[in-house]
């Protein structure tokens, strides 16, 4: 039996008393690119810590917390980076948090990368040295940032777990936010951790720094879910920067 067609030659749907149609192909980068920005943001995000931690003029307030561990158990910053993330990652069951791709990758790369920069890099003495070391650590930690954030691959571990807590209670996300941060600082510099200018720079710094190399590398949500059955809420790359605020 010859099948049903329309005036221009398309086959009729036996289930559907209209045309049948090709399926929508979705738009934007390649899987394949968006996995070169996921890995190659997270692998220089660890070496960008690693250059920090060499310049040791203050860390990050998650980094002071590692480094503080690291003193005491004799474990080096990038294992103790990747056990703290596991755990934290442990947290998000609670608050019914979902990790993606990028957050198991963020918290073994990150921390393989520490350690593989921190081998290469000696300690240094010299101001002249360590200054830059901690300039060119900042900024290209927002280059990384923006890289592994504008790949949609999930928050990472640290930052989900903020992100997470401000859907299940309510509060602000900044206000949740400082409140993790101080705390894992206050404990860090009570360990031994490095809290200097460095700490500060960073603090200021990186929120900017982070928001514009995501313009820079991010693709304005392009292949995302659009029309009747897209979930609501804000375009995928300002959920992606409140991941990071």
């Amino acid at each position: 039996m010859r099948a049903r067609t329309t005036a221009r030659g398309v086959p009729l749907s036996p289930f559907r008393p209209f045309p049948s149609r090709p399926p929508v192909l979705p738009r934007g980068p390649l899987p394949v690119d968006r996995l070169v920005r996921l890995y190659v943001g997270l692998v220089l995000y660890g070496a960008t810590d690693a250059l920090v931690i060499r310049a040791d003029l203050g860390l990050d307030p998650w980094d002071v917390f590692h480094q503080g561990l690291s003193l005491h158990t004799g474990i080096s910053i990038g294992n103790v980076s990747i056990l703290v993330g596991a755990v934290v990652l442990l947290l998000w069951w609670p608050i019914r948090q979902r990790p993606g791709l990028g957050t198991v990758s963020n918290v073994v790369l990150v921390g393989v990368s520490i350690d593989a920069t921190c081998a290469l890099i000696p300690h240094v003495e010299a101001l002249g040295v360590r200054i830059p070391l901690l300039l060119a650590g900042v900024l290209f930690n927002g280059v990384a940032t923006g890289l592994y954030i504008a790949a949609r691959f999930g928050p990472g571990p640290r930052d989900g777990l903020m992100t997470g807590l401000h859907r299940r209670t309510g509060r602000s996300l900044r206000l949740i936010r400082t409140g993790i941060e101080l705390t894992v600082l206050a404990a860090g510099f009570l360990l031994g951790g490095g809290v200097g200018v460095g700490t500060v720079l960073y603090a200021l710094a990186i929120g900017p720094l982070a928001q514009f190399f995501l313009r820079v590398f991010g693709d304005g949500g392009a292949g995302t879910r659009t029309g009747a059955g897209a979930p609501a809420g804000p375009p995928p790359r300002e959920r992606a920067v409140a991941d990071t605020i």
